[in-house]
């Protein structure tokens, strides 16, 4: 079982920046495959962006790929999404998700969840 805590989101001009994080709960934090997704209002969650556990291996969605950047720390069981470049379109919840067993893009492949965390862009 791993519970998900997410802070660092909040109201940001375009083009600023935003350090979002995740804490985990666990001890088998570093064995899972730790993910970003995020939901607009009326729309699908999406995913964002995932990170393997060596950290060696990440995955962008192509809409965020060259701004946004998953890193994970498994010394302090958690994992961040550094984004910069922010455009009014990143506005959504964003979700931190752990997998078990894929490194996919869907969020029916993760197992757990954090509560989610707003990001708001304005122009």
């Amino acid at each position: 079982q791993v519970q998900l805590v997410e802070s660092g989101g909040g109201l940001v001009q375009a083009g600023g920046s935003l350090r979002l994080s995740c804490a985990a709960s666990g001890r088998t934090f570093s064995s899972y495959i730790m993910g970003w997704f995020r939901q607009a209002p009326g729309k699908e969650r999406e995913f964002v962006a995932r990170i393997i556990w060596s950290g060696r291996n990440t995955y962008y969605a192509d809409s965020v790929k060259g701004r946004f950047t998953i890193s994970r720390d498994n010394a302090k069981n958690t994992v961040y999404l550094q984004m910069n470049s922010l455009k009014p379109e990143d506005t959504a919840v964003y979700y931190c998700a752990a997998s078990s067993r894929s490194t996919g893009t869907s969020p029916r492949e993760y197992d757990f969840w954090g509560q989610g965390t707003q990001v708001t862009v304005s122009s």
